[in-house]
């Protein structure tokens, strides 16, 4: 089988072995060494899909991850892929593609009466359409998401697996070519700890795109021999495939490596991808550049690349792009690429200049090789040509007007360099700014962290000698940063050819005269009118042009359009580049799946069932079984016969008459000891504990930084320097990280030692009227009377020969005891518990149960404490100390928390005998026209068998002028409103002398 455009010789490319593949059904071959696009472009494939909005045939633009039109889906069935860049996608035997966003067929696209009616789809024009009338837009919906899209995502599910790692180093390195390589060199040889990471399957960048030499070796050779060397130095790692999409918190830098990507199956216990997350003391960005467009009038047209990407097709894959070339640039690299495209067998027929001047000596020499004619001081007006380039318009400038008569040159490949921009996503990830250089016309990396290196093209270098350099000078200034003795440096040579200065060019200049869509924007077919009428309608902001126009919105996130898209509207409103600025880079660099971001956490692993010890005897006694957080508890224990709610009533109602039993388990429990406990400890909750004796107990409150409830619970000082700690059972992992970073990371001086025993210890809660007389039951001989065990104290006792710890506090609002003993022993603990209890009618009780009295009791729990609310809305304040410092305290001084109308805590009773909705709205009238005044909304209802009326508990505005009065809890979601009484929130037992006992 043929590939009409791949040259007889040269290229990176195994020619020995074939490949085969399919693209939209088609049969094509290609050989190993080769991308999907390249393949595609060797067997003269140049329409790859259509544009987004539009729908114009577009075809391949760039090389790598800057690429915007050549997004393909892989594979079919389960393994599916929608949106994969043809540049990055490895080609493999049996490897099937099709492309995207088009219908019936690529060649006829229904979809390509869009580009017909474009003058109807300015930018923007989906905010100002399909606006009335409003009961319209359900019907308007169902179209939009139809059209929405490129895609299709596998409805199967992934037989794939996807891992995740997690590892330190002292020097993180992340690109492989001439700059990262040298980097990673002059690191690993003075002894540290290095890592080097490069999305692609060969190390060297440029060196393998364009014919380098260097230390007198083929550039690719040397790159080659570089790795070897890395690979066996001591403490150093290469992760080749592997993309560094993200930075966070503290230089973690996470990197998805693609491990059989490139092959058609991973195999039995091989993962497809793992992601790395990596802790790196110093970070060195050797991420390379990427060339930019020029935005003129046919730019889009299948057959216009950017130069630097057909020439690396050319040098790498031996693939002519085109027969006959014309290369438009404004720097010196669109020569380069001229003599390459030559050497590969494309005839070049000029270079058009957009510099009066011209390129420097060894440009113009590149071009005499090419045998191309030099047009200087002129640009590329326009590409015209029927579903692909034929032709081009060539005309002299004086930077703002054309001027001349315009000249036609026939060729089928239009190659443009406008210009180099340093990748600096994961540098303005980390927090560092950026500088625009007019000399570089781009900008650059500025001001950064101290533990950010960047070198090379990464910060505006371009020749092969000053990248070799400034990448040595990287690694060994990381190394030295963390106190290694850097390596004597290697004599090394590459030539340094004389170049000449980059004209900043961004669009085309044509007077006042509009001819033809310029676009900025491939993918999103964003055109230069659009940024233009985004300025006329005061989008004026990068980030809001951004949102206006989709500018920079795709798969690529703009690497071939933001700093385009930005100087035309800097030009629009005559301001300078650096004053428009740029929009805000994000993870991740480049798109990932989810299967690499979950990695095993999925399924029945995504949220692990945990169960406590009494689970199955919960089980064995017919409880309905619920998750709560991630535990398994007991929701209620229905009888032959009973509803839920029936079952829920009977358990309250025994609950305070008798008494119950629940499992506790799942509580968090956190043992902090050590000189500085109590101090820790106030510094942490609101509460004061350096005067809290041995053995007593007292209720916390955490809050976040930013003066917000975090969670609640009880704190027992065990002895003088040893504290036991409860927390809710949904908050206990996020309380002990909370704590955790302030013991390491905020007040590291202290001396305070942290354990979650919420595992180690299983718990259970008697109460009700008889508690006591159950617990006496079932201790060994321990005294828990009124003076032995007052409210809120704590004493060790033993139940069927285990020791353990008795708490008098409750929940229920009931004389209640908690009871904590080692996991091992609470399934023996609770057992001896029913047994020696069943005399005074002991009987168990779920979750349901206990939600309803402690609703009856006024407690809150994570319904209230939702993130919004502060100490002062449910009277928390009055147990806040006074004096010292505590994390959230300073917030809590903001206007907004001390706001007179701000809503606080109360009781709702329901009038009419009807439930009160969830979740509801407190409103003045149920039936006013919307948009109506909200009071306050309802956080936890249910029906009270204890009151035998519907009750809630809510947050409402000037809680003290509402109470007593009527107010309606309306549901839009549940179009029910229901008129209730509004009340103190504490319903049952106001004074607490049933929980004092």
């Amino acid at each position: 089988m043929s590939q009409p455009f791949r040259a007889e010789r040269g290229g990176l490319v195994d020619r020995e072995r074939s490949l085969r593949f399919r693209f939209d059904g088609a049969v094509y071959e290609g050989h190993p060494g080769d991308t999907l696009a390249s393949a595609l472009l060797a067997n003269g494939v140049r329409v790859v899909g259509r544009s987004f909005k539009y729908h114009r045939r577009r075809g391949i633009v760039g090389a790598g991850a800057e690429e915007p039109n050549a997004l393909v889906q892989l594979a079919v069935g389960a393994r599916t892929e929608p949106n994969l860049r043809a540049t990055q996608v490895e080609l493999f035997d049996g490897l099937a593609a099709s492309s995207q966003n088009r219908w019936p067929t690529l060649d006829f696209d229904v979809g390509a009466v869009n580009d017909v009616l474009s003058r109807f789809l300015p930018a923007g024009f989906y905010y100002k359409t399909f606006m009335w009338p409003a009961t319209w837009w359900m019907r308007y919906e169902h179209f939009i998401r139809r059209a929405a899209g490129l895609g299709r995502a596998p409805r199967a599910a992934d037989p794939d697996h996807y891992f995740k790692r997690f590892a330190h180093c002292d020097v993180l390195v992340v690109g492989a070519g001439p700059a990262g390589l040298t980097a990673a060199l002059a690191a690993a040889r003075s002894g540290a700890r290095t890592v080097l990471v490069d999305d692609g399957a060969h190390p060297g960048g440029q060196l393998r795109r364009e014919p380098h030499a260097v230390d007198d070796q083929p550039g690719h050779e040397w790159a080659a021999r570089a790795l070897e060397v890395l690979r066996g130095l001591p403490g150093t790692r290469v992760l080749t495939r592997a993309t560094a999409f993200g930075w966070y918190d503290d230089d973690l830098v996470a990197v998805c490596e693609r491990i059989a990507d490139h092959l058609p199956e991973p195999g039995p216990h091989r993962p497809r991808q793992r992601v790395w997350w990596l802790r790196a003391r110093r970070v060195v960005l050797a991420t390379g550049a990427l060339e930019r467009p020029v935005v003129f009038p046919g730019n889009d047209l299948p057959g216009v690349m950017l130069a630097s990407a057909a020439a690396g097709y050319a040098h790498e894959h031996a693939v002519q792009t085109g027969r006959s070339a014309v290369v438009f640039c404004n720097n010196d690299s669109g020569y380069a690429a001229a003599r390459i495209l030559h050497g590969a067998g494309v005839g070049v027929r000029a270079v058009v200049d957009a510099r009066g001047g011209g390129g420097g000596t060894a440009a113009r020499g590149d071009a005499q090789t090419a045998g191309a004619e030099i047009v200087t001081g002129a640009v590329v007006s326009a590409a015209r040509g029927r579903g692909g380039v034929q032709s081009v318009t060539v005309q002299d400038h004086d930077g703002l007007h054309l001027s001349g008569s315009p000249r036609t040159l026939a060729c089928d490949l239009l190659c443009v360099s406008g210009g180099w921009n340093p990748t600096v996503h994961l540098f303005s990830q980390a927090q560092g700014r950026l500088r625009f250089d007019a000399a570089l016309a781009a900008f650059v990396p500025d001001a950064g962290r101290e533990s950010v290196i960047c070198c090379g093209a990464a910060r505006g270098l371009w020749a092969l000698d000053e990248c070799l350099a400034d990448g040595e000078r990287a690694g060994r200034e990381a190394a030295a940063a963390l106190g290694y003795e850097p390596a004597a440096a290697p004599a090394r040579t590459a030539p340094a050819p004389e170049t000449a200065p980059t004209m900043a060019l961004w669009e085309v200049p044509d007077g006042e005269v509009r001819r033809g869509k310029a676009f900025v924007d491939f993918q999103n077919d964003v055109t230069a009118a659009d940024v233009r009428l985004a300025a006329r309608e005061n989008y004026s902001s990068v980030e809001h042009l951004k949102r206006y126009t989709t500018l920079g919105m795709g798969t690529d996130q703009g690497r071939t359009s933001n700093v385009n898209g930005l100087a035309i509207m800097a030009a629009t409103l005559g301001r300078a580049i650096p004053e428009v600025g740029t929009t805000t880079f994000r993870p991740p660099y480049a798109p990932i799946t989810f299967g690499a971001v979950a990695g095993m956490e999925v399924g029945r692993d995504y949220e692990p069932v945990r169960r406590t010890p009494m689970h199955d005897w919960h089980v064995a006694a017919g409880a309905r079984m619920q998750n709560v957080g991630l535990w398994q508890r007991a929701r209620y224990y229905p009888r032959s016969g009973e509803s839920m709610a029936d079952a829920v009533c009977r358990e309250v109602r025994h609950v305070r008459e008798t008494v119950g039993i629940v499992d506790v388990s799942t509580f968090g429990k956190i043992d902090i000891r050590g000189p500085d406990a109590a101090e820790f400890l106030e510094r942490v909750t609101i509460n004061r504990f350096h005067n809290l004796k041995p053995g007593r107990c007292r209720y916390h409150v955490m809050l976040r930084e930013d003066g917000h409830v975090m969670d609640d619970g009880t704190t027992t000082r065990v002895r003088d320097d040893v504290f036991y700690m409860t927390t809710t059972t949904a908050a206990a992992g996020a309380v002990m990280s909370h704590l955790e970073y302030h013991a390491q990371a905020v007040w590291p001086e202290l001396r305070v030692h942290l354990t979650s025993v919420s595992d180690q210890w299983g718990g259970l809660a008697i109460a009700g009227p008889r508690a006591r007389e159950v617990l006496r039951a079932a201790l060994d001989g321990a005294d828990v009377g009124d003076e032995a065990l007052p409210f809120m104290s704590s004493r060790e006792v033993t139940i069927a020969g285990v020791r353990m710890r008795v708490f008098r506090i409750t929940f229920s609002g009931e004389l209640g005891y908690e009871v904590h003993m080692a996991a091992d022993h609470a399934l023996t603990v609770w057992e001896a518990v029913l047994d020696e209890g069943r005399g005074f009618g002991v009987e168990p009780y779920g979750t349901e149960a206990m939600a309803v009295m402690r609703i009856e009791k006024g407690h809150v729990v994570h319904a209230e404490l939702d993130g919004r609310t502060i100490p002062a809305d449910f009277g928390f304040d009055r147990m806040m100390r006074k004096d010292g410092d505590f994390v959230g305290r300073r917030a809590l001084g903001r206007e907004a928390f001390t706001d007179p109308r701000r809503r606080g805590f109360v009781g709702l009773v329901s009038r009419n005998g009807r439930p009160i909705p969830a979740g509801a709205h407190l409103v003045w009238n149920p039936t006013a026209p919307v948009p109506m005044h909200t009071y306050g909304h309802v956080t936890s209802t249910c029906y009270s068998p204890t009151l035998d009326a519907h009750i809630a508990l809510a947050l409402v505005e000037e809680p003290a002028k509402w109470k007593g009065r009527t107010l309606y809890a309306a549901s839009p979601l549940k179009r029910r409103s229901t008129e209730v009484h509004i009340t103190d929130p504490v319903f049952y037992d106001p004074e607490g002398r049933r929980a004092r006992g």
